[in-house]
């Protein structure tokens, strides 16, 4: 099948027996051919490779995207710590005062029973 449309451009030689010499115009056609078959293997050879390069970004930006969401969870998880932690700690600073007030009171008191007994 290939070798009458290949006849109809020309004599090549390459192609047919009796052809002596490739004639001017079956060269071009043959140029053509052979350039649009590498230009298509080199097309499909990069289109596979950006297809490949495309796949891969779109893995990498899913697995940032997965990270910026776990990063984002952690990040309110330690926001929702720290308030709390500065509750608490508010909490311990008041009971410290209320504790320091309370031993002035007893100490207070103690001298003033002291000071009473020794009146007596």
């Amino acid at each position: 099948m290939l070798l009458p449309i290949l006849a109809i451009w020309g004599c090549i030689p390459e192609v047919t027996k009796d052809c002596v010499d490739m004639t001017n115009s079956s060269s071009t056609y043959l140029g053509i051919v052979g350039g649009a078959a590498v230009g298509g293997l080199i097309t499909w050879w990069i289109y596979y490779r950006q297809k490949m390069t495309s796949r891969k970004q779109d893995y990498i930006l899913q697995r940032i995207e997965n990270i910026e969401e776990k990063n984002r969870r952690i990040l309110t998880d330690l926001e929702a710590f720290a308030t709390h932690h500065n509750k608490i700690l508010n909490e311990i600073f008041l009971l410290n005062q209320s504790i320091l007030a309370l031993e002035k009171k007893i100490e207070s008191t103690r001298n003033s029973d002291s000071n009473q007994l020794k009146a007596k």
